[in-house]
Parts: structure tokens; C-alpha cells; sequence
């Protein structure tokens, strides 16, 4: 089963077990996060495509830890006017591991399940 997530105003298709490196998220080591804006859910047979998410489907990751990318130098130059200027980024990012990925639950299910209890 796999899905399609937004986090950090980006799109990632993920699946238990799958390593991803994503914007920089306020979670320390060893975090659980839950992902909770899932787009489209499928398994190759069955699939649901959410408008604009899925209802009650969540993916939930551990996070494996926090960093920066390489660093990316710029340059900025004008000609003939004696101006550089040079600066350097490097980018945050986490890296979570995906744990699970649980689509949402039939209403029928639910109240089955409140019966029950």
C-alpha cells in the first residue's frame, strides 16, 4: 500500500519502510509524526484519490534525524559595476522513516466498533 503526502508545501509518494528526506520539521530524534494530508491512498487494486484529501487516512513516521544538505554557493555579479557578492546555503532537512500508512475507516466500522466496546 502506498501514498501520496504534503508536507513543507511538497508532494511525496511513500510506502512502509521507505527513508525520506523532507523539510525541516519541529521534531527531535526518535519523534513519531503523523502525517495527516494524504492526497491519494492505493494498492494496486483498490485506490481512493481524496478531494482534496482523504478523510481520516493517515501516515505515520519516525523521525531518524535532523541535518543540513550540502551547501550551494551563489554568486551574484554585475558587469562593469564592480559588484560580487558570494553567499553560501545550506538547507534544513529530516529524515523520517515511514511506519505506516492506515487509510480511513468505514463509518460502519466505526460504529460496529463503539457498539462493541
Amino acid at each position: 500500500m502506498y501514498a501520496i503526502i504534503v508536507t513543507g508545501g511538497k508532494q511525496y509518494k511513500v510506502e512502509k519502510g521507505d527513508q525520506i528526506y523532507i523539510e525541516k520539521l519541529d521534531a527531535a530524534e526518535g519523534d513519531e509524526v503523523v502525517f495527516d494530508q494524504v492526497l491519494f491512498i492505493g494498492d494496486g487494486k483498490k485506490s481512493k484519490i481524496g478531494a482534496p484529501t482523504v478523510a481520516g487516512a493517515t501516515v505515520t513516521a519516525n523521525v531518524l534525524k535532523n541535518g543540513k544538505g550540502k551547501k550551494v554557493t551563489i554568486l551574484k555579479y554585475k558587469a562593469k559595476k564592480d559588484s560580487r557578492k558570494k553567499q553560501g546555503h545550506r538547507q534544513p532537512y529530516t529524515k523520517v522513516e515511514i511506519t505506516a500508512v492506515a487509510a480511513a475507516k468505514k463509518a460502519a466500522e466505526k460504529t460496529e466498533e463503539e457498539a462493541a466496546e
